[in-house]
C-alpha cells in the first residue's frame, strides 16, 4: 500500500508540474505587430525599413517591406513598450507606440510616409 500511495504522489506531482509548464508556455506565446506602410495616396511603399524599438532594453530590429508594403514581428513581449517607425529614400514615418498596458496579442500598425 505504502509503495502504491508513492507512486500515486509522484505521478501527481509529475501532472501538476506538465501543467505548469504548459501554462507558462502559454504565457509566453508573445505579441504579434504587424502593419503596412503606406504613402500619402494610401499606396504601398515598397522596400520601406521599418524600426522596431524596444524602448526598455533600446535593441532595435528592422524589417524591409515587401511589393504589398507590409511588415510582422512576431514574438514580442506583452511587459515591455516599443516604438515603431518607417523610413524610406530619407523621408520617416511619425513613430508609433505599443504599449506594455494593451492587452491584446495582435496589434495591427499603419505607418504612411510622404514619398513626395
Amino acid at each position: 500500500m505504502r509503495k502504491y500511495c508513492a507512486a500515486l504522489v509522484l505521478l501527481l506531482l509529475a501532472s501538476l508540474a506538465g501543467s505548469f509548464l504548459q501554462a507558462k508556455d502559454k504565457g509566453n506565446v508573445g505579441r504579434l505587430l504587424t502593419g503596412k506602410v503606406v504613402n500619402h495616396a494610401d499606396q504601398p511603399v515598397t522596400d520601406a525599413v521599418v524600426y522596431l524599438t524596444d524602448t526598455h532594453t533600446k535593441a532595435i530590429k528592422t524589417y524591409i517591406t515587401g511589393p504589398d508594403g507590409v511588415f510582422r514581428f512576431p514574438g514580442l513581449s506583452m511587459n515591455v513598450d516599443y516604438e515603431v517607425s518607417g523610413q524610406y529614400k530619407g523621408h520617416k514615418s511619425d513613430t508609433k507606440t505599443v504599449s506594455q498596458f494593451d492587452n491584446r496579442q495582435q496589434v495591427s500598425i499603419t505607418l504612411r510616409i510622404d514619398t513626395d
